[in-house]
C-alpha cells in the first residue's frame, strides 16, 4: 500500500523531519472524522428540534412563503367578497328592474349560482385538506367567475330585447277587446274573488266579463301569434289564447264563431271572432283574460273602457284594410 510523507517539526533539533503516514491509517482517520461530524451534527439537530423546540432554517423559510401565500390569498377572499355583493346587487336589479321590463323571466337561483358538474375539476388538490383556503379559494373564482358570465350573457339578452322595445308598445294588451260601446256591451262580472254563477261557491275569476249579444266582433288587444284556438264542450268553450311576446298573453272565450288558427301572426284590432254563449256559460258574453310571466292579472289595469269610438273604429279598420291574413276578408270593423 502507498504511503503518503508529511513533514513533522522536531523539537529537539528545532527541524522538520519527514514522517510515512500509510493510506489505510489516513482513510481511517477521514472514516473517523466523517463519523464524528455526522454525530455531531445529529446531535445538534436533535438538540435544536426536541430539545429546544427549534424549527429547521429550510422549514422557517417554507413557512414564511406559505404566510405570504395565505396573506395573499384572504385579501384576494375580501376582494372576492366585495364583487359578490356587486353581482348580487346586480341579479336583483336584472331580474326585479331589467328583465320585468321586458317580461323577460327571472333567472333562477339555481342558474345563477350553480357550480360546475361533470369531471372532477378539482382533482389536482385533492392532497390538500377539505378546510384549506387553497381549495376553497379556487372554487369560489370558478363559482364567481361563471356567475359574472351568467350575468354578462344576461345584459346580452336584455341588449337585444331592448333593441326592440319599439314592437313592444304595439304588443302589449293595452285596447279593449271589443269596441267601447256603451249601448252594446255590460261589465258583469271584474276581475277578482266572486260567487260561482252555477255552483255559489266563493271563487277565484280569473278574467274580465263583456256581456252582450252573440255575435259581436272580438279583436286582439295587441300584436301577437296565435298560441291555440280550442273547442269545448265545457270551461272555456271556443277560445283563442294569443301570446303578445314579452312575458303577455291574452285569452277570448266562449265565442261563438272563430276566425283564427294556430301560428297566425296578428295585429292589434284584427277580428279574431264573434262572442257567444259556447262552453260553461250562463249568458252570452266575452270572458277575457290578460297573463303576464304565467300570472293572471286584471285586465282593467290595460285597457281604457273610455276610449273614443271613432278612434278605435279607425283602427280597426286601417288593421282590416293592412291585413295580409288570408281570411281579413272576414275580418270585420266595427260599424
Amino acid at each position: 500500500m502507498s504511503e503518503f510523507k508529511r513533514y513533522k517539526l522536531n523539537p529537539e533539533t528545532l527541524l522538520y523531519e519527514i514522517e510515512k503516514v500509510s493510506a489505510k491509517s489516513r482513510a481511517v482517520k477521514i472514516v473517523m472524522l466523517v463519523a464524528a461530524s455526522i454525530a455531531l451534527s445529529s446531535v445538534y439537530f436533535w438538540l435544536a428540534t426536541d430539545v429546544f423546540g427549534l424549527e429547521l432554517p429550510k422549514t422557517v423559510l417554507l413557512k414564511k412563503t406559505n404566510a405570504r401565500w395565505i396573506s395573499r390569498m384572504e385579501l384576494m377572499n375580501r376582494q372576492m367578497d366585495i364583487y359578490d355583493a356587486s353581482l348580487e346587487g346586480l341579479g336583483i336589479r336584472d331580474d326585479e328592474i331589467y328583465r320585468n321590463i321586458f317580461g323577460m323571466n327571472v333567472i333562477p337561483d339555481e342558474v345563477r349560482n350553480a357550480g360546475f358538474g361533470g369531471v372532477n375539476r378539482y382533482e389536482f388538490l385533492d392532497v390538500l385538506p377539505e378546510n384549506s383556503i387553497l381549495r376553497s379559494t379556487t372554487v369560489r373564482l370558478d363559482v364567481l367567475t361563471k356567475k359574472t358570465y351568467v350575468q354578462s350573457r344576461s345584459y346580452d339578452e336584455i341588449e337585444a330585447m331592448s333593441k326592440k322595445a319599439g314592437d313592444m308598445a304595439s304588443c302589449i294588451p293595452a285596447v279593449p277587446p271589443i269596441a267601447p260601446d256603451k249601448s252594446k256591451y255590460r261589465l258583469s262580472s271584474p276581475y277578482g274573488y266572486r260567487s260561482d254563477p252555477i255552483t255559489g261557491v266563493s271563487k277565484m275569476h280569473t278574467g274580465f266579463d263583456f256581456a252582450c249579444k252573440p255575435g259581436n266582433p272580438v279583436y286582439a288587444t295587441g300584436d301577437g301569434t296565435v298560441e291555440s284556438v280550442s273547442f269545448e264542450f265545457f270551461g272555456y268553450g271556443n277560445s283563442v289564447l294569443i301570446d303578445h311576446g314579452f312575458g303577455y298573453k291574452t285569452r277570448y272565450a266562449h265565442l261563438k264563431m272563430v276566425y283564427v288558427s294556430e301560428g297566425m301572426k296578428l295585429k292589434r284590432g284584427e277580428c279574431i271572432g264573434e262572442t257567444g254563449n259556447s262552453g260553461r256559460s250562463t249568458g252570452p258574453h266575452l270572458h277575457y283574460e290578460v297573463m303576464y310571466r304565467g300570472r293572471y292579472v286584471n285586465p282593467y289595469n290595460y285597457f281604457d273602457m273610455t276610449m273614443p269610438l271613432d278612434e278605435y273604429s279607425s283602427m280597426v279598420s286601417k288593421v282590416a284594410d293592412e291585413s295580409e291574413n288570408v281570411i281579413s276578408g272576414r275580418f270585420r270593423p266595427y260599424r
